[in-house]
């Protein structure tokens, strides 16, 4: 490959003086129109110039930029991969990949042709990342045009970025391109070799290198909560009072000891408080002492603001504080990346790019937050200099800026209008960040109190804010705002203060009042489960992965089935995901440990600085993963994987198994018995096949009532017919459509939903469809049919046509009963 070609600098925006009497908007409005005016004025070229870019949500923004003699279009995505079929890599020959155009790709291919033909210039302006520069080099490859074709790049899609970049064109990156090339190779390596095996051997469907380390996260965490011991443990409080002020402290140290919780570690300094009987004998021996002040301590401390946010930081954020999944904030962030149209500017860019794993700001941002700082807050709210981040990360590529407003004129609540509900508050949240990231720190005030009774002393503290600084960048509350950063357990065995607002005037020697006390019982709790937010920021700490795939790995393990979601945040293994994760520990130890794969994400990196070569860092990997894969297939020929689950036939153990349409579990005694139980998709058996009282149509033998895929069916017993018929559950309720002599029946979709539709629709195709459960009542206002709405928010009754009738309600108790699900109870219900 070509040595590493030298990087244009960032493209910057340009830093506009604004008068003080302007709303940021409109000093917005006047620069933009002001540059506008500067290009209508400058000579249009006499060809029309090709450019390139990966997201067709891009078009519109960039050809409004770039004019009339631009023609702006998109690949939509990579182009060419490795083949679909085959392996597509010649291992042997220093591991040449085989490219081919994606089938679905073909006729984008070919209109980029036709116009790169046409075309004096082609610029290739695909995502500034390893994958946008691998797209860049695969459609140079295709059109074929090294002449006239040309690499540019920006962090942000604005006017003067766009014009910086098509003014500052570079040659294509192969160090980049050689490091995506590397990682999609070793990841074709290790999910075609390794996934054969799962898919033979329980129905695993793949086993990607970052995917199974993720997974053996959430599977060692579930372990450590199944095998978890809780122990009891008490803390004393005592209500205390003060010229009419009632406050609490809590018990701190007894007899020279500290009281801690039982995480901590008893020594001769500490203790717990581990029952009842303790803390009683504690309570009676000090109720009549007398409550003195002991100590009074008055602290001035600050407190610093979080730098701009890089991608994980964001995905945790909106995860803790919206509920979004990763993949969700990630779409959303390429929405605001692409560009929005914002009234009269049109179409823009508001923030910059959204993968990057830097937290550094361009000079022009902080001169922008300053001025902005300045006129909106007064110079007290920003501090001596600006402020710059350095990250904590070793293993930081610093490729791009951190993620933040491409101007922070775009106040949000000024263009909330132009903005979807999703759109707005990622970008408040950026906007905020990105504010607050450069004002002054907040000032706090403790003041700390001991108070002495007996052989107790008891703590408490309370804390307000002198000087909010940065807290006022804020529109929610700073502790929402800024919940991501402080989610993880900082308590590490101490008893805390209790959270007190306010303390009355106390000094040392003053006497307070007893009042009662309110002695508390705890138990230790297990390790959380992994959410999507903390497990993006588990395998940041332990260096795998990067920015680009976090979304796409928790979106791959969840899909396989391998992770489900309980109460729709916490991530737990099905049986699926613990079976391959144990095959994958137990015979592929190496290759989902977490130091190996940190090590090849640093390797990737080594290679994207020019500082290894790809073919040799895939052949140092290569040599001993063949080795361990052939003992591996050896070895598993014999293997049985035993299932908790006895058979219920026979009464032998059931083994778990891999089929053409996934894990099953299959009698161990087979072919002797060959008792089959398909699984659910958190991998527990359904219920065995019975026999019904209904009979065959074809042939009138005995059916069986089967549980299968998309439900429950009816088969037929004899060997010679099997005829299987659907099991129709009924709602009751006949067809509304006029002249339909159907009724309404439960159905599933093809993407698993469940919904209510016509019975008769094979033979007539009548359209009537519900996706709520109809209920044989009806609507008091229209006379149309009510159904019954169910979910983790709402739970209500409400007519068939919202959009015409508003009329809605909640259930009874005996309605939910009647016709609910069962997922809620009755009780809950009002």
């Amino acid at each position: 490959m070509k040595p590493k070609t030298k990087k244009t600098k960032e493209t910057k925006e340009k830093v506009v003086k604004k008068k003080k009497t302007d709303a940021p908007v409109e000093r917005l409005k006047k620069t933009v129109k002001k540059v506008e005016i500067e290009e209508e004025d400058s000579s249009p070229s006499s060809k029309k110039s090709l450019v390139i870019v990966e997201s067709p949500g891009k078009i519109k923004t960039i050809s409004k930029f770039l004019g009339k003699n631009y023609v702006v279009r998109a690949s939509i995505g990579h182009v060419r991969d490795l083949p679909a079929k085959g392996l597509g890599i010649d291992v042997k020959n220093g591991f040449e990949p085989v490219y081919e155009i994606l089938e679905d790709k073909q006729k984008v291919v070919k209109e980029l042709k036709e116009l790169a033909k046409k075309s004096d210039k082609i610029y290739l302006a695909p995502d500034p990342d390893r994958e946008g520069e691998a797209i860049a080099w695969h459609l140079s490859e295709i059109l074929g045009k090294p002449g006239k074709t040309f690499r540019i790049v920006c962090n942000e899609i604005t006017k003067d970025a766009i014009k910086n970049a098509i003014n500052n064109p570079r040659e294509i990156d192969k160090d980049l391109v050689a490091a995506q090339q590397a990682r999609r190779i070793l990841d074709r390596l290790v999910g075609y070799k390794i996934s054969p095996i799962l898919w033979r051997k329980i129905g695993g469907k793949s086993a990607g290198r970052v995917q199974s380390v993720a997974l053996r996260l959430i599977a060692e965490r579930e372990k450590e909560i199944n095998v978890f011991i809780k122990e009891e443990y008490w803390s004393v409080h005592a209500e205390l009072e003060k010229d009419k002020i009632s406050f609490l402290a809590n018990l701190h140290s007894y007899n020279g000891k500290t009281i801690i919780t039982a995480k901590g570690k008893e020594t001769k300094l500490n203790m717990v408080l581990r029952d009842k009987e303790t803390v009683d004998d504690i309570v009676k021996e000090i109720k009549d002492e007398p409550f003195i002040v002991n100590n009074v301590e008055e602290r001035e401390s600050q407190k610093n603001p979080f730098p701009p946010f890089i991608t994980s930081t964001l995905q945790r954020a909106a995860a803790n504080v919206f509920g979004y999944p990763v993949k969700k904030v990630m779409k959303i962030a390429q929405e605001l990346y692409e560009g929005i149209e914002i009234g009269e500017e049109g179409p823009v860019g508001l923030i910059s790019y959204m993968r990057t794993d830097s937290i550094r700001i361009s000079k022009e941002a902080q001169d922008e937050c300053k001025e902005y700082v300045l006129n909106t807050f007064g110079k007290e709210y920003y501090p001596k200099e600006a402020r710059v981040f350095k990250s904590k990360s070793k293993n930081v590529q610093d490729a791009h800026e951190a993620i933040r407003p491409t101007s922070i004129l775009r106040v949000p609540s000024q263009i909330k209008q132009y903005l979807s509900t999703d759109q707005y508050k990622i970008y408040r949240l950026i906007w905020e960040r990105l504010l607050a990231s450069q004002m002054a720190s907040s000032k706090l005030l403790t003041n700390s109190v001991e108070i002495k009774a007996g052989k107790a002393m008891f703590h408490t503290s309370a804390t307000k804010i002198t000087f909010y600084g940065f807290l006022k960048a804020f529109d929610v509350s700073s502790d929402e705002a800024i919940a991501e950063e402080e989610e993880e357990e900082k308590n590490t065995g101490e008893v805390l203060d209790e959270e007190i607002s306010e303390l009355p005037l106390l000094k040392v020697k003053d006497k307070v009042k007893l009042n009662q006390f309110d002695p508390k019982q705890h138990f230790t709790e297990p390790p959380s489960r992994f959410n999507e937010a903390s497990l993006v920021k588990r395998l940041e700490e332990l260096g795998i992965g990067r920015p680009s795939t976090y979304a796409a790995t928790i979106s791959t393990i969840l899909d396989r089935k391998y992770v489900i979601k309980i109460d729709k945040k916490a991530l737990a293994p099905t049986k699926l995901g613990d079976a391959v994760i144990g095959l994958l520990v137990d015979h592929f130890p190496k290759y989902v440990d977490y130091d190996f794969t940190a090590k090849m994400e640093s390797n990737l990196d080594d290679v994207e600085e020019a500082k290894q070569k790809w073919d040799e860092m895939l052949s140092v990997f290569y040599e001993p993963f063949s080795a361990n894969l052939k003992k591996a297939q050896a070895d598993l020929q014999n293997i049985e994987i035993k299932s908790e689950h006895n058979c219920p036939v026979c009464g032998k153990h059931m083994l778990l198994k891999g089929g053409r349409f996934g894990p099953f579990l299959g009698c161990s005694d087979y072919p002797t018995c060959k008792t089959v139980l398909n699984l659910n998709k958190e991998g527990d058996p359904l219920p065995p096949a019975k026999e019904s009282d209904q009979k065959c149509p074809k042939c009138e033998s005995t059916m069986l009532l089967k549980h299968g895929r998309y439900g429950q069916y009816l088969q037929c017993t004899s060997e010679e017919c099997k005829h299987t018929v659907s099991v129709v559950k009924s709602t009751g309720i006949k067809c509304p459509n006029e002249g339909c002599d159907g009724e309404i029946v439960e159905k599933r979709s093809r993407f698993g939903k469940t919904f209510y539709g016509c019975s008769s629709w094979s033979k007539t195709k009548c359209t009537a469809v519900f996706w709520t459960k109809p209920i044989p009542e009806k609507c008091p206002e229209c006379k149309s049919h009510l159904t019954l709405k169910e979910t983790t928010k709402i739970t209500q009754i409400q007519c068939t046509k919202p959009k015409e009738c508003s009329y809605k309600r909640e259930p009874t108790k005996e309605e939910l009963e009647k016709y609910g699900s069962g997922r809620f109870k009755p009780e809950e219900v009002a």
